[in-house]
């Protein structure tokens, strides 16, 4: 017998005749403290997130590609990568083709192998959707997946997230719940509250040190 199945049998021999506890976790604690008014949670976000040097925009759906097109401008950037299996990647290339932007689009739609150097150290920013912000927090919930990996998010100097206005909660919890989580989470979550960023040991702050050294959200209002 493995050690492995010994110490299961064991547990399984020390729960024998015994009766579960009720649960009697109380919701409360988790969200009494951090609810607000719907006008409000956008405003605590904002908030909180420009407070970390956060860029944050609100526009209505049919303007954000426009408004990555003039970031990427603004700031002189040469490329930009994007997926082109999502709905938001579908909407940008659209747009990209129809205004003749300048800055190139790089789809993520290969193995990260089949062009590491150019995806370390070419890209100059990248765009994202979002599953939901926080307001309690000022964070952005991101779950990776194969259109869109972790390092969409981390690696280029400048990353650009998609956040519904309809899909900011009060907190973590109260997202978990409506998005039933319970169902089925990633393989990899993130919470993102500003551009990355650390401090010697004269707490100096540099930011870009593990990741993007900007971080622009973009809030998007319901139709």
């Amino acid at each position: 017998m493995s050690a492995r199945r010994n110490i299961l049998n064991k547990l399984r021999a020390g729960l024998a005749g015994t009766t579960p506890r009720p649960d009697d976790f109380d919701e409360g604690l988790v969200t009494r403290p951090w609810q607000y008014a719907p006008e409000d949670r956008i405003t605590r976000l904002r908030s909180l997130m420009e407070a970390v040097h956060t860029e944050i925009h609100q526009l209505t759906c049919a303007e954000w590609p426009a408004k990555v097109q003039e970031l990427l401008e603004h700031r002189g950037l040469k490329n930009l990568l994007y997926a082109p299996g999502t709905d938001h990647g579908q909407t940008l290339s659209e747009h990209w083709q129809q205004s003749n932007a300048a800055p190139e689009l790089l789809a993520y739609d290969r193995p990260i192998e089949e062009w590491k150097e150019e995806l370390f150290w070419q890209v100059d920013a990248s765009v994202t959707g979002t599953v939901g912000g926080i307001a309690a927090t000022g964070s952005l919930v991101l779950w990776p997946d194969r259109h869109e990996p972790r390092l969409m998010s981390l690696l280029p100097p400048l990353h650009i997230a998609l956040l519904k206005a309809s899909e900011v909660e009060d907190n973590l919890y109260g997202m978990m719940q409506k998005q039933n989580w319970s169902a089925g989470l990633p393989t990899n979550l993130l919470l993102v509250s500003g551009p990355s960023k650390t401090a010697d040991i004269e707490q100096v702050l540099a930011y870009g040190a593990h990741g993007p050294k900007e971080l622009v959200v973009l809030i998007l209002e319901d139709a």
